[in-house]
């Protein structure tokens, strides 16, 4: 293919954004990918929003650029669209004014083609591990009955809780139970869980447990807590798996804050330290987490008389006082803070 590619570039640089187009929409095919997979690809090949709207399923979706979702809006007249030829008013298009080029008549094809594929693959019998259908059963927006059709078509049990589970790939392999019922969401990994979620290897945050139509509710948890987990790292301590379950009003905090955490003075003293001083974040976070020095010293795998010296550096670099309970406090908030800042706006991607 990339010899192919290096010719067709020589002879028609047109030529060979199509064969690029058709490569990539093919392999999304290939891959059993769902709506939204098509559609983030759209956006990307075109790099402008894309959308897509089935009035009869109940779908409107809609993804920036970057692979981020958008709000549901109506489509401009302006914006170059294609029907999917259901004569039922069903339509993709991308999202800038005027004419479409070659390459934008290529994207939106293709994008249409997948999309009915898509479509069909989930309005009939579908095998049990097929993408597209735990991709529907997590949007809010799909229609209920046929998100009820996902549900036994994938085989999910209708008298045992299930959760959601969002998770960073990459940092390890996914289990088997997480495996099972699975998709690809933008940077993600969306998975489907009976309960007894196995102990979790790569970085992922667990939605409330309830019925097959309370899974979009858990998607969004599972977000909300994977918002909150960190790296296990120098630089980005933290859990690294977390129950929305668990969180309590650091949910909401995490559900409401954005990138204004960034701006917040306690956030900044903290990556300024972490500049100066390569331990100070894992140090804190220790400090934060355990109700004794004794035991943050032990997590740390120092001696507790290091780890006091250690302490009233960072105290005297942060200002406040890291012995008293408001101390603490305010160093949670801030370590909380911190990381909602750096894993970014995750709610952004995925269905629901």
């Amino acid at each position: 293919m990339r010899e192919l590619l290096g010719r067709l570039s020589a002879l028609d640089p047109g030529a060979e954004n199509a064969v690029r187009v058709i490569a990539h929409f093919d392999a999304l095919v290939e891959a059993h990918a769902g709506l939204d997979a098509f559609v983030r690809a759209a956006a990307v090949l075109a790099d402008c929003p894309a959308g897509l709207h089935h009035p009869q399923r109940r779908l409107r979706l809609r993804v920036d650029p970057d692979g981020a979702r958008l709000p549901p809006d109506e489509r401009s007249p302006e914006w170059p669209g294609q029907p999917l030829d259901g004569g039922d008013g069903a339509l993709v298009w991308l999202e800038r004014p005027g004419p479409a080029t070659p390459t934008d008549a290529m994207v939106l094809e293709r994008l249409a083609a997948g999309v009915r594929v898509v479509l069909e693959r989930t309005r009939a019998s579908a095998p049990r591990r097929d993408p597209a259908l735990v991709e529907l059963l997590l949007d809010s927006n799909a229609d209920a009955d046929d998100r009820a059709r996902a549900a036994g078509q994938l085989g999910l049990p209708t008298d045992t809780p299930v959760r959601a589970v969002a998770s960073i790939p990459g940092d390890a392999p996914l289990p088997e139970p997480l495996h099972k019922w699975s998709t690809t969401v933008g940077p993600l990994n969306a998975s489907i869980v009976v309960p007894g979620v196995p102990e979790l290897l790569v970085r992922a945050g667990i939605g409330p447990a309830g019925s097959p139509a309370d899974l979009p509710r858990s998607w969004r948890g599972a977000l909300v807590a994977l918002r909150l987990t960190g790296a296990g790292t120098g630089l980005h301590p933290g859990q690294r798996v977390l129950r929305h379950d668990d969180l309590g009003s650091l949910a909401l905090l995490s559900e409401t804050l954005g990138s204004a955490a960034a701006h917040v003075p306690d956030v900044a003293a903290l990556e300024r330290i972490a500049e100066q001083l390569p331990w100070a974040l894992a140090t804190l976070d220790a400090l934060a987490e355990h109700a004794s020095l004794r035991r943050a010293a032990t997590a740390l795998h120092v001696h507790h008389s290091t780890l006091q010296e250690r302490a009233g550096q960072l105290a005297h670099a942060l200002g406040y006082p890291l012995d008293t309970a408001a101390g603490q406090h305010r160093l949670y908030l801030a370590l909380v803070l911190r990381r909602l800042h750096h894993n970014g706006d995750l709610a952004g991607y995925g269905p629901g």
